[in-house]
């Protein structure tokens, strides 16, 4: 089998779990290690799946951390694509944002604001280019 493609070279990872979004509040994804088996991924992309999006703006944000303690905002100059604000006219979509950092720890960050019915959505992050593949999925 080939070394050169996406199921070997790309590790899926979970970070903000699927759920209805209804209080105006913030919610914090766990933390993404690229350095899965000490092997550094060099980047990453983070791919939201929205559900049905009732009502409130879901507002998402990529962050990034040296020791997976203190996150803060990825500037934008790191990011591909725009982070989304999700709305009630998203229904069953998906949003990709990629980041081009270079530190360790990510996760992803959504608020939500003026809902009552919110909103279904979720995150996973995608972690490409590892120094040394084929990337395991066990």
């Amino acid at each position: 089998m080939s070394k050169r493609t996406v199921y070997t070279n790309v590790t899926p990872r979970a970070s903000l779990a699927i759920a209805s979004r209804t209080a105006n509040a913030t919610v914090n994804g766990a933390s993404v290690d690229r350095n899965v088996g000490g092997d550094m991924h060099r980047s990453a992309m983070v791919v939201v799946h929205t559900g049905t999006i009732t009502d409130g703006t879901h507002t998402i944000e990529v962050q990034d951390s040296d020791d997976n303690s203190t996150f803060t905002a990825v500037a934008d100059q790191y990011l591909q694509g725009t982070e989304p604000a999700i709305g009630a006219t998203d229904d069953d979509k998906l949003f990709v944002i990629g980041y081009t950092g270079e530190r360790r720890y990510l996760r992803v960050s959504v608020t939500t604001a003026g809902a009552t019915g919110g909103g279904t959505l979720g995150a996973v992050i995608l972690l490409g280019e590892p120094r040394r593949g084929p990337v395991s999925h066990t």
